[in-house]
């Protein structure tokens, strides 16, 4: 099971989504809904608006759906951002693996319920390697795939400042605590969005403490998840990438070097590669316009 009370109205926030980036403030149709991937497993995952979605939202590690809130205010599209096992207000495995495939494995049964005509995937970081995991497992699914500061080039080292805050304290004594140790590991984001993250992506527990809504079980070993998924071996997954695909860097990243381009763009020579100013790993985050702005562009190419 997911841990932790729900949120009284998780999508109270949205008002200060919108006034933080200039968008005019009208109220969208979204709403949770889950869906049922066998095992005893529920993927959760909010849907926007009520026609056919047109767009999948797969958020990264230690994330959750609402990651991509004011992307999705600024799209103004039907669709779908996923809360991956593990993650959010999805259950958690009895094995604690949220490797890529793995990931694939529940993605490919939800996305044919949540949206069965998407015209595009987008993934960030580990949710981008588990959307280029599942178009290698079930091609039909995606059409056109967006990767977002990530490509199987992701090791240890590059990922190393994600690595040591998500695999920090499993339990904060105040919201200001855990608010000042996401502030010091996202020095790009401002910090009324980090609280309002942070809203989405823990909960206060019975004595007063704050809690990860993640599985800590998985956290606590990211330093090998590079390793032990060997993230390398997906690039045979790019090799059998036919869809038209995007890859967005953050600027002030270094989860996704100038040689995974290099390597992106020899094994997939028509590969888009766009890089956002200012934006760190979770470009989603720092600069959901920009984000927006070419999710639009890609979708009309």
């Amino acid at each position: 099971m997911a841990p932790g009370p729900a949120p009284h109205d998780e999508f109270a926030l949205l008002p200060d989504n919108a006034a933080e980036v200039g968008l005019t403030w009208r109220r969208p149709t979204v709403e949770r809904i889950s869906i049922d991937v066998g095992g005893g497993q529920q993927v959760s995952a909010l849907r926007w608006g009520t026609d056919a979605p047109e767009i999948v939202l797969v958020h990264g590690g230690a994330q959750n759906a609402h990651t991509w809130d004011t992307v999705a205010l600024a799209l103004g599209r039907p669709l779908v951002a996923v809360d991956l096992p593990g993650h959010g207000h999805s259950d958690w495995r009895d094995d604690h693996d949220y490797s890529p495939r793995r990931n694939a494995e529940a993605l490919e049964t939800a996305l044919p319920t949540l949206a069965p005509d998407a015209r595009l995937v987008v993934g960030m970081s580990l949710g981008g390697l588990s959307c280029l995991a599942l178009s290698a497992r079930a091609p039909r699914i995606i059409s056109r795939l967006v990767l977002v500061d990530v490509t199987p080039g992701t090791d240890r080292d590059k990922a190393e400042p994600v690595i040591a805050f998500i695999a920090g304290p499993e339990r904060f004594d105040s919201f200001d605590d855990i608010l000042a140790r996401t502030m010091e590991y996202n020095p790009t984001r401002t910090e009324s969005s980090l609280r309002r993250g942070i809203l989405h992506n823990a909960y206060e527990d019975g004595d007063g403490t704050w809690v990860w809504r993640y599985d800590r079980t998985w956290s606590h070993d990211a330093d090998s998840v590079a390793e032990a998924e060997g993230f390398a071996g997906q690039w045979g997954d790019v090799d059998s990438l036919t869809v038209p695909t995007m890859l967005v860097r953050g600027a002030l990243s270094g989860v996704v070097g100038d040689e995974d381009v290099v390597e992106m763009k020899r094994r997939k020579p028509d590969v888009r590669i766009e890089v956002v100013e200012g934006a760190g790993h979770s470009v989603q985050g720092d600069k959901p316009l920009e984000l927006a702005g070419l999710i639009e562009s890609f979708l009309d190419d």
